[in-house]
């Protein structure tokens, strides 16, 4: 895909090594040797084992569980790449840890998406590349050049592949924070939405209150940006079926999947769930009901483009 690599590289932590090699295939270009291992009380230590002098340099990490450990792991790396005199840093982050701490919801707490933003500028980053965020403004976050890549069309496309009836599908935001993602959804699929009206008594706590839109009879898809306890997919999906819907499939960019939520799945009424790798799940969660997409092309093609001076937007206009 890349005509000369000499002048890239690419660098992967230990959030999510298999993404990382896909990556790497995706582009033929070989992960760059680089150790990232640990002293005995828990110290990060980084060793990068090839030359990288002024070379366009892509550190593949997730920071996903345990986001400390592997947010560390991140701005380590950044920091040994700028003293090694690296050309340009990108951070290529798939699933961006601590993004649901956007903005102040109530008295005396922090901005946490922001301040991994400075963490990441402070370290020595250049530039930003993730998917799908929990908030578009994050964004805004950055003085350095940030890309926002869209996991929707590879779910889109699995969707269309898969379902035979596509006029008795209708798309449901599972509540007022995705309507806009599932609004795209539908539009892509050519199907009506349906929005669930919620409220969230405590934190990974949701309460389905109505559902504005029709769903008796229909097959229903439900798409979010991250699933992390299940609960709202969950309450969602079991609340539409006791309202007359069919088959139920929901789908998210990062599965976090953490607590309960492989229980809550197992027992509720969904019948699959459709996740990406930007996270990577050990054995004990990839339970039948979960499919997992790779998101390995998408990223591959934004390196690609970001390397040679190419606009990203036309990988999704397409």
């Amino acid at each position: 895909m890349v005509e000369s690599f000499s002048d890239i590289v690419l660098i992967a932590g230990n959030s999510n090594k298999q993404l990382a090699q896909e990556i790497a295939d995706c582009l033929a270009i070989p992960l760059c040797s680089a150790n990232v291992s640990r002293f005995s009380d828990g110290e990060i230590s980084v060793s990068i084992g090839e030359s990288i002098r002024g070379c366009d340099v892509y550190v593949l990490q997730s920071t996903s569980y345990p986001v400390n450990d592997h947010l560390m792991e991140l701005l380590i790396l950044i920091d040994a790449l700028k003293r090694a005199s690296a050309g340009r840093i990108n951070a290529v982050m798939p699933y961006y840890g601590y993004g649901r701490q956007d903005r102040k919801e109530k008295a005396r707490t922090p901005i946490t998406a922001k301040l991994v933003a400075d963490m990441l500028t402070t370290a020595g980053a250049d530039r930003v590349i993730s998917l799908d965020l929990h908030a578009d403004q994050i964004q805004g976050f950055f003085n350095i050049p940030f890309d926002r890549l869209l996991a929707m069309p590879i779910i889109a496309e699995y969707i269309l592949e898969q379902e035979e009836s596509i006029d008795n599908l209708v798309v449901v935001s599972p509540d007022a924070g995705s309507v806009k993602r599932s609004r795209k959804l539908a539009e892509y699929l050519s199907v009506p939405l349906a929005i669930i009206d919620k409220r969230r008594p405590k934190d990974n706590v949701a309460e389905v209150m109505n559902v504005i839109g029709e769903v008796r009879g229909k097959n229903v898809v439900m798409i979010d940006d991250m699933i992390d306890t299940g609960g709202t997919l969950v309450g969602a999906a079991n609340a539409l079926e006791k309202l007359g819907a069919k088959k139920i499939i929901c789908a998210g960019t990062h599965p976090i999947l953490s607590g309960p939520a492989i229980e809550r799945i197992k027992k509720s009424a969904i019948e699959k769930l459709i996740v990406t790798n930007t996270i990577s799940l050990p054995p004990e969660k990839k339970i039948d009901k979960v499919v997992q997409l790779s998101v390995a092309p998408i990223l591959a093609k934004a390196i690609n483009r970001i390397h040679s001076g190419k606009s990203i937007s036309t990988i999704f206009n397409n």
